[in-house]
């Protein structure tokens, strides 16, 4: 474990690891002996062929063409770009869900199993998710033909993670989650070594929402801007002064940022445009203040342009809410993880501000989301770039930690909040 990495024993989180846990970790090990190495070879080859949101056909057929090999009955979703399948029989079950989309980003990574498809690259580790949860799926399978699964495990192989509209919302509507208890998944995080796992109770990753603010008036001449709608230094007081409303008008432990990405207005130097726009995106952890949002951002636009003499047109696009971890499933994941991997591996994960669908499953049942750590020694690299890439031997501590949690998860009974 790298010096100096934050550390909270099992016992800190009140998890509870699944029982038999050494001969459990036996099996597993006995599994992951034999099938390890075909599990790096899938990773690879969803790393190699990769397919843009909405697009993911060849990734769940080639998933499902591997579960189907073992006995299992997969069904796709609608569209055909994901799956569903159910591991073991009873009534309890435990879903644990990956995402299967790349990013429109080149691969610039020199490696056999670089994108084979020019400007898409798995750049956010989707690659490894899906890897990661069909394993967990395979090895689960074999503990069912041993007579030591204890309900159903659920697989949800999902698309459309990277995009507006996301497909978690697809998965609840196909039956994703009917019947589920729980939920649980992982997240690459190559700022963690591989053999780390973060764990975070309450808020995860935040809200991703959108922000379009289009202003109109009066054109003219710079020489004579009293007769105009100065509408430039109306959208800087857009720029400026609605983060500073918006910092004063929300509880600061919502830890809420608005930030612009784009502006654009007029094209001469001597002339007040007529039309301009600033676009950004707004992130909050707090879900109750998220849902209001629009109404207080288009409040707070009006008054900072009042007696510019612009008219404004602002327009808030939902993106996912904020993933908030259960905190009796982030107990559940942290124990199982303890299991897994040792007590010493399990870290606490920071909060982050990049948005995440998972959290529309949150809304529905119980989860939580664990960090995976990916991270290469020597290396520090970041999520979306084209130069990223894993240590795969995070692969198989995934698997552990899936296949631990999903048991602990069964033999604990529904979670509760």
């Amino acid at each position: 474990m790298p010096a100096g990495a934050p550390t909270r024993t099992t016992s800190e989180w009140s998890g509870t690891a699944a029982p038999s846990a050494p001969s459990l970790s036996a099996l597993l090990d006995r599994w992951l002996a034999a099938h390890g190495a075909e599990l790096v070879s899938v990773r690879r080859h969803i790393h190699a062929n990769p397919e843009l949101s909405g697009e993911e056909y060849g990734t769940a057929e080639y998933l499902a063409g591997r579960l189907a090999a073992i006995g299992l009955e997969p069904r796709f979703l609608p569209k055909g770009n994901g799956l569903i399948c159910d591991i073991g029989e009873g009534d309890q079950v435990v879903a644990l869900r990956a995402d299967l989309d790349a990013l429109p980003l080149p691969d610039v990574k020199d490696v056999p199993y670089s994108s084979t498809v020019d400007g898409v690259c798995h750049a956010c580790g989707h690659d490894v998710h899906s890897s990661v949860v069909l394993g967990a799926g395979l090895a689960a399978a074999f503990l069912a033909d041993q007579g030591l699964l204890p309900g159903r495990i659920r697989l949800l192989l999902q698309p459309s993670e990277e995009r507006f509209p996301s497909g978690a919302p697809e998965v609840i509507d196909a039956g994703g989650l009917d019947g589920v208890s729980s939920i649980f998944a992982l997240h690459c995080d190559p700022r963690l070594a591989a053999g780390l796992i973060g764990v975070r109770s309450g808020p995860l990753t935040a809200a991703a929402d959108q922000l379009e603010v289009r202003l109109s008036g009066t054109g003219g001449h710079t020489a004579r801007p009293h007769l105009t709608t100065d509408l430039v230094s109306a959208l800087g007081r857009v720029l400026v002064d609605v983060p500073a409303l918006l910092a004063r008008r929300v509880d600061a432990r919502a830890a809420i940022s608005l930030v612009f990405g784009a502006v654009h207005a007029g094209q001469a130097a001597n002339a007040i445009p007529q039309e301009g726009y600033v676009r950004g995106t707004v992130r909050i952890l707090d879900r109750t203040a998220w849902r209001e949002l629009p109404e207080l951002l288009d409040e707070l636009v009006h008054a900072a342009i009042a007696g510019t003499g612009a008219h404004a047109d602002v327009q808030y696009t939902r993106g996912v809410p904020p993933v908030i971890n259960d905190r009796l499933a982030t107990a559940t994941i942290a124990g199982g993880a303890a299991a897994a991997l040792g007590s010493d591996r399990v870290v606490e994960a920071p909060v982050s501000m990049g948005g995440e669908d998972y959290a529309y499953y949150l809304d529905q049942v119980p989860g939580a989301m664990a960090r995976l750590g990916v991270g290469r020694p020597g290396e520090a690299l970041d999520l979306h770039q084209g130069s990223f890439d894993v240590d795969e031997r995070a692969i198989g501590y995934g698997v552990r930690v899936m296949v631990h949690t999903a048991l602990a998860a069964l033999d604990d009974g529904p979670s509760a909040n």
